[in-house]
């Protein structure tokens, strides 16, 4: 499916017409002027999996950001947002080919941190009021409490309670079980599984980001299969060669002047994996 047909960026002329228009000397950087354009990326045209390749430095995170921004998709975490980041959407046009569903998003490797760190956050929350309990416990257990009024009908049923578990029935009583940690890789790939539903539009920043060999080869299964059952299309960054080899994927190279649509294994990242382990080729016998 195809919901995003094709964006257009500022060229250089229309770059240097607004900045000169401006009239400011005092910023150092117009951020994310000149960045596109230093290697003539003026358009985009979108199949159902479009990769932009390039090494660090060629603009694919701000072209995927400034995408994000133009068709207002959801995203989490916050990004590299200059001063002049409106001006230069502003000056972006983009051709729908269907309605972008609500539900498209914008996946970044920050997202997937986040992701991690708040499920160990939440357990580390959870193991300090499991002390806390512990020690409520054992206090109300072997107290010689004695209820004297009404107001004490609380803690009356706090030590009755008490008495009648052991410490572990009552800890799991007052406390929800910690969620489940798995590995940075498992994490990561559970994220996209989780944010990723049928019909919508992503553009997922190098989501390789994290993820061994294995779940690369995994994580591509799943996007191609999101992308030709389920109706979704993608925009995606990256560098890895099994991303890159997703079938019937159009891949511009970002690092070409003017940026060019080539074949995954033309790719200059790609040959030096196949040389490296064409040179090692005997080892694998």
């Amino acid at each position: 499916m195809i919901y995003l047909k094709s964006f257009t960026f500022p060229n250089a002329d229309l770059e240097y017409d607004f900045i000169l228009s401006i009239k400011r000397t005092c910023y150092d950087s117009y951020y994310p002027f000149k960045i596109l354009s230093r290697n003539d990326l003026h358009r985009l045209d979108f199949d159902v999996i479009t990769i932009l390749y390039g090494g660090n430095g060629s603009g694919k995170s701000t072209a995927l950001n400034v995408i994000a921004e133009k068709t207002g998709i959801t995203r989490d975490s916050i990004f590299n947002k200059s001063n002049f980041f409106p001006d230069y959407v502003n000056l972006c046009n983009m051709n729908e080919e269907d309605d972008i569903p609500e539900g498209s998003r914008i996946i970044t490797s920050d997202d997937v941190f986040d992701y991690m760190l708040n499920i160990r956050n939440l357990n580390e929350g959870i193991d300090l009021k499991r002390d806390k309990i512990f020690d409520e416990y054992l206090d109300a257990k072997y107290s010689s409490f004695k209820m004297e009024s009404l107001a004490d009908y609380e803690q009356l049923k706090k030590v009755n309670n008490a008495r009648r578990k052991t410490q572990s029935r009552y800890v799991r009583s007052q406390l929800v079980d910690n969620v489940r940690e798995y590995s940075n890789g498992e994490s990561a790939f559970l994220y996209f599984t989780e944010k990723i539903q049928d019909n919508g539009l992503y553009l997922l920043d190098e989501p390789e980001n994290s993820l061994s060999p294995k779940r690369q080869l995994e994580l591509v299964k799943f996007l191609e299969d999101s992308a030709r059952f389920f109706g979704c299309q993608f925009i995606i960054s990256t560098h890895s060669p099994f991303l890159l080899a997703m079938r019937g994927a159009r891949i511009y190279n970002l690092d070409e002047n003017p940026v060019t649509v080539e074949s995954w294994t033309e790719l200059e990242n790609v040959r030096s994996y196949y040389d490296f382990f064409k040179s090692h080729e005997n080892e694998f016998l």
